[in-house]
């Protein structure tokens, strides 16, 4: 059964505590927090004290996902800070594998994501490394964007590498998740589901909509 981890960078941040623990008591898996630097992608959103804020309101693993440069100089603040789980992007820095040890080393699960143009086989080398390989549908920076159709296909190589190189991993997909596509990404190999609008908005609950999504996947 595939983990639903509603992304807050869609959820009303005048009210954020009471978003979390409505997407926690409706069942969600995990809390995913898109960190933004204005850098690597145009959008800034929030930091170490967000983080630090959520797991004073949440007992949710905090998936903590850094859209920004040099992610090295700043991995273990997000775990001090209350990351469970921290992933960066292989397009923001030369230091891949030392990164990954930086936050192994802090005692949190290590992630490595990739835009949607960037070639799979940077996976490759370090996929034994990985707690989590994650793995964009749209471009990064933005939420409610559409999902990129031929990420589908990029999830089922993908899946075929993490099952040859490191069964243990899990496959994250973020970007353009919905109830529209949540079975047909599960078939093809994703372990966790991101999703911000179709959780955090649609003019629906939040539990009305993790509802919808979780059924869509098991569907």
């Amino acid at each position: 059964m595939a983990l639903l981890a509603p992304s807050i960078l869609s959820a009303d941040f005048a009210h954020l505590a009471e978003q979390v623990q409505a997407a926690e008591t409706a069942g969600a898996d995990w809390i995913h927090v898109d960190v933004m630097d204005g850098c690597f992608v145009p959008n800034l959103t929030m930091g170490f004290v967000v983080v630090e804020a959520l797991r004073s309101v949440t007992r949710l693993p905090l998936d903590v996902h850094l859209m920004i440069v040099e992610p090295e100089r700043y991995v273990e603040r997000f775990v001090a800070a209350g990351a469970d789980a921290v992933s960066f992007h292989a397009e923001a820095t030369p230091h891949v594998h030392r990164t990954l040890q930086l936050i192994r080393s802090a005692g949190a699960r290590a992630g490595l994501a990739v835009n949607p143009a960037t070639p799979l086989d940077r996976f490759e080398d370090v996929l034994e490394e990985l707690d989590l390989a994650l793995l964009m549908s749209v471009n990064p920076g933005f939420g409610g964007q559409r999902f990129i159709s031929r990420s589908l296909e990029r999830l089922e190589r993908l899946a075929a590498m993490r099952d040859r190189l490191n069964p243990e991993a899990r496959i994250e997909v973020d970007g353009g998740v919905s109830p529209a596509n949540a079975a047909e990404l599960v078939r093809r190999g994703a372990d966790v589901l991101v999703a911000g609008s179709a959780v955090f908005g649609g003019g629906r609950t939040v539990a009305e909509n993790l509802s919808a999504l979780r059924d869509a996947a098991q569907a």
